[in-house]
């Protein structure tokens, strides 16, 4: 089978600025303050995240605290219990643009209900720099993520080239409203409907590991013939195969995120497959750019973090490279 792999942006170039990694930690808030000792060690960067809570956002935490390290700015990165949490995200937000930090890096659990919180900061001078999830809305200084539609595109062109045309499939989307999930849910689809595959359910699993587990429970009931599975996170993916796996059915299930967890399923023949995305970069680049936006630098209003597309052929460097990142 042929793929065209995708390069995880950037990977190298985080590693070789690395200094120090916190340790991946799923409180719901937690700061690293620089140590370099230069002329922006006054300065503070708030990171608000969809959730602490996976490991996903986890590397993305660890990759903006490397970069406070690194340049020596406070970094703050907080975020809500579960990415459906979309008050408890807002309230953060306005929590952290009352204490007037230099620059606020943000990933939109639901847009249109974030975006009059963060016009407000950037009324109040704060560049807003959008990460994982974008949003539109006059003063924001940049989106550093994956293109999620060509992610999931790529999972339903691996996923079709595992099955046959017209087989049944099912698609298992996050949350009600998150872009990032529901873009990926349209490449996938699109793909795989191109390849002549079969679509016969579509489900939100919330992007959480029982809600997708029980989904796929519940489909499963009433489609044994399923063949496929694109979920748009690993957790769901996870959650799906464990579901899968107690029916003891032949059922590839794909997930998105390139997760430690989801790597390692794939090693052991769990998971057939994963969409990476570079959740480290999106963090280490946002602290980065939040901080020359800060200082008045113009910088460019799109930064592409890029995708991999993760098989059992190059999961054992993947996870080689995620245990480098959470050490």
């Amino acid at each position: 089978m042929n793929m065209k792999k995708i390069k995880l942006v950037g990977a190298a170039v985080a590693l070789s600025c690395m200094t120090f990694i916190a340790g991946c930690s799923s409180s719901a808030s937690k700061s690293a303050s620089g140590t370099s000792g230069n002329s922006d060690s006054n300065k503070s960067v708030t990171v608000v995240l969809k959730t602490l809570s996976s490991p996903y956002w986890q590397y993305v935490q660890a990759g903006a605290e490397a970069a406070g390290k690194k340049l020596g700015v406070k970094v703050n990165v907080v975020g809500p219990s579960a990415e459906s949490q979309v008050m408890e995200q807002v309230n953060m937000i306005q929590d952290q643009i009352s204490q007037s930090p230099s620059a606020l890096v943000v990933s939109p659990s639901q847009p249109t209900t974030v975006v009059p919180v963060l016009t407000s900061a950037v009324k109040a001078k704060i560049p807003v720099l959008l990460i994982d999830s974008d949003a539109a809305f006059d003063g924001k200084t940049t989106f550093i993520g994956t293109d999620n539609a060509t992610a999931g595109a790529q999972a339903g062109k691996l996923l079709s080239s595992m099955l046959q045309k017209g087989d049944k499939v099912v698609l298992i989307a996050g949350a009600l409203g998150n872009p990032a999930t529901d873009q990926r849910i349209k490449g996938a689809k699109d793909a795989l409907t191109k390849e002549g595959i079969k679509i016969v359910a579509q489900q939100p699993g919330d992007s959480d590991k029982s809600k997708a587990m029980t989904v796929m429970e519940n489909i499963l009931q009433k489609n044994s013939d399923i063949k496929g599975v694109f979920a748009a996170n690993d957790d769901m993916a996870l959650g799906a195969l464990r579901a899968v796996q107690a029916k003891h059915l032949d059922i590839k299930v794909i997930g998105t995120d390139g997760t430690e967890e989801a790597v390692q399923s794939i090693l052991s023949g769990g998971l057939a497959g994963t969409i990476a995305q570079s959740p480290y970069n999106m963090g280490y680049q946002g602290v980065e750019n939040a901080l020359k936006a800060s200082d008045g630098k113009k910088i460019s209003s799109r930064i592409d973090s890029g995708i991999q597309v993760i098989t059992k052929d190059n999961a054992q460097k993947q996870l080689d490279f995620l245990k480098s990142i959470s050490k």
